[in-house]
C-alpha cells in the first residue's frame, strides 16, 4: 500500500515519524514525508523520500515576539469536564485555530491535497497538530491517522469541547475547528467529519501508564530513539568515575524561542556540590549565558538521547516528547522543567505520580531545591523502581514492526 506521512515543519516531528516510515518501507509499502521545504534535509537524511510541498509556518516570529508564551489560552493541561468553563474553552480554540493551527497547517494545505489526488495514498498518518493530512485523506478517500508523541491534551481537550457545546442553546453551538477545517473542505469538494481532527485511528507511542483515558481507536506502538544523523562521541566510551547527570534544555525549544525557560545558571549552581558528572547540551549563545562553569560538567552542543541517556542516573529536562520518552525507555529518573504549555505540565505531573520523577515549574525553582530534587532521584531508590516501572511497560508495547499487519487491516477497513 501506498503511505503518506504529513507533518508541519518542525525537525523534531519528523524524527518521531521516522521509526514506523522505515518499518513500512521494510514490510514492503511505499512511504512519502510531506512538509515544507525547511525540513526536507531532515527527511532525505533520514533516508526516506521527501515531498516538498507549501511554504514555511511563522509560528516561530510569532513566538518570539511575544514577551511571554504561557498564559490561561496556551494551558492545555487540565483537560477535563469538571475544570473547564464554555466561554473559557471556546476562546481557547479561537486563539489556537487562529495562532497556531492555521499558520502551521494552511500553507501546506492546498499543495498536501494536489499531492494526494495524483499519488492516491492509501493511508494518511498525520502528527497531532497537523490536521491537513486528516483533510487531505478525506477529500481523497485514504485511510488517515494520528501519528500521537504527546499525552493526548489535544484529543482529550476536544472531547470536553464537544461535551460542553452540545450543552449549548442551538445558537451558540459554535465550532471554530469544524469552521475552519469545513472551509478547507468545502473548497475540495468535501465536507467535514470530525475525524479530520482526531484521526480515524490513533498510534500512540505514549505509554498506557501516562496516557490520558480516551474514546479513540488507540495502536499502542513503542517509541523508538532517533536523533538524526549523530556521531557517538569517545567520551562516551570511557569508565564513569561517578553518577551521570544530563541537563539539557531542549534544542527544538531553544530553536523556536530564541532561547530555553531552563534555568541554566541556577542548574549549575544547584548540581555543581553535588558528586555527579553533569553533561549539559547548549548552544553556543547558552553556553556564554552560564559564565564559569563548576568543574565536574562536561559541556556539548549535541549528543544522542539514546547513547548518554543509558549512562545516567537522572535527567534534568524541559519536558519536550524526544528526551521525555529516551530517558522513560532507558529508565532514567526524570526532574522536569515544564511550562504550562501543550503537554509538558500534566506529563511532568503523571511522570511523578508514576514514581519516575519530579517536577517543578521554571519560575519556582531555585538552586536549592533543583539541588535536593537532583539528590532524591539518585540516591532515594523508589524513583529508580518507577522508571524502571515506567520502562517495563514501554519494552511490552509492540514495536513499529510489529503493528504493521494492524495498520494494514485498518487501512482496508477506513479506505474508500
Amino acid at each position: 500500500m501506498r503511505v503518506l506521512f504529513a507533518t508541519v515543519s518542525e525537525k523534531s516531528h519528523v524524527l518521531t515519524m521516522a521509526p514506523l516510515a522505515w518499518a513500512l518501507t521494510n514490510a514492503g509499502h511505499e512511504v512519502r514525508v510531506a512538509s515544507a521545504p525547511g525540513v526536507t534535509d531532515t527527511i532525505t537524511n533520514a533516508g526516506l523520500s521527501a515531498v516538498p510541498i507549501g511554504t514555511e509556518h511563522t509560528v516561530h516570529e510569532m513566538l518570539a515576539e511575544q514577551e511571554t508564551i504561557e498564559n490561561e489560552f496556551s494551558d492545555w493541561s487540565e483537560p477535563y469536564l469538571d475544570k473547564q468553563q464554555w466561554e473559557t474553552l471556546l476562546l481557547r480554540y479561537q486563539i489556537a485555530v487562529e495562532y497556531a493551527f492555521t499558520p502551521y497547517n494552511d500553507t501546506l494545505l492546498d499543495d498536501l491535497v494536489e499531492f494526494s489526488r495524483f499519488w492516491k495514498p492509501d493511508l494518511v498518518l498525520w502528527d497531532p497538530i497537523t490536521f491537513a493530512g486528516g483533510v487531505a485523506a478525506r477529500v481523497v478517500g485514504a485511510a488517515h491517522a494520528r501519528l500521537n508523541w504527546a499525552v493526548d491534551v489535544y484529543g482529550a481537550m476536544r472531547e470536553v469541547f464537544l461535551q460542553l457545546k452540545d450543552q449549548q442553546p442551538a445558537e451558540a453551538q459554535t465550532d471554530p475547528m469544524a469552521d475552519w477545517l469545513g472551509g478547507h473542505l468545502a473548497r475540495f469538494g468535501s465536507d467535514f467529519h470530525e475525524d479530520v481532527v482526531s484521526g480515524q485511528f490513533t498510534i500512540d507511542q505514549v505509554p498506557s501508564s501516562i496516557q490520558l483515558p480516551l474514546n479513540v481507536n488507540r495502536v499502542a506502538m513503542r517509541y523508538t530513539p532517533y536523533n538524526g544523523r549523530s556521531v557517538i562521541p569517545s567520551w562516551l566510551n570511557e569508565p564513569q568515575e561517578r553518577r551521570r547527570v544530563l541537563l539539557t534544555p531542549g534544542m527544538s525549544f531553544a530553536k523556536a524561542l530564541g532561547g530555553t525557560f531552563v534555568p541554566l545558571k541556577e542548574s549549575f549552581e544547584a548540581l555543581a556540590d553535588l558528586d555527579v558528572e553533569i553533561v549539559a547540551t547548549l548552544s553556543s549563545q547558552e553556553r556564554d549565558l552560564v559564565g564559569t562553569l563548576p568543574p565536574n560538567a562536561r559541556v556539548v552542543d549535541f549528543v544522542p538521547m539514546h547513547a548518554v541517556l543509558p549512562t545516567c542516573s537522572a535527567a534534568v529536562h524541559h519536558g519536550g516528547f524526544g528526551t521525555w520518552s529516551t530517558a522513560a525507555l532507558y529508565g532514567v529518573p526524570q526532574f522536569i522543567l515544564p511550562i504550562r504549555m501543550a503537554d509538558m505540565w500534566i506529563k511532568a505531573k503523571l511522570t511523578e505520580k508514576a514514581g519516575a520523577g519530579l517536577y517543578s515549574h521554571p519560575t519556582q525553582t531555585t538552586a536549592e531545591s533543583l539541588r535536593e530534587g537532583v539528590r532524591r532521584l539518585t540516591e532515594e531508590s523508589t524513583f529508580a523502581e518507577g522508571a524502571k516501572h515506567l520502562r517495563q511497560g514501554i519494552l511490552e508495547t509492540p514495536t513499529p514492526n510489529d503493528i504493521i499487519s494492524t495498520l494494514e487491516t485498518l487501512t482496508t477497513t477506513h479506505r474508500t
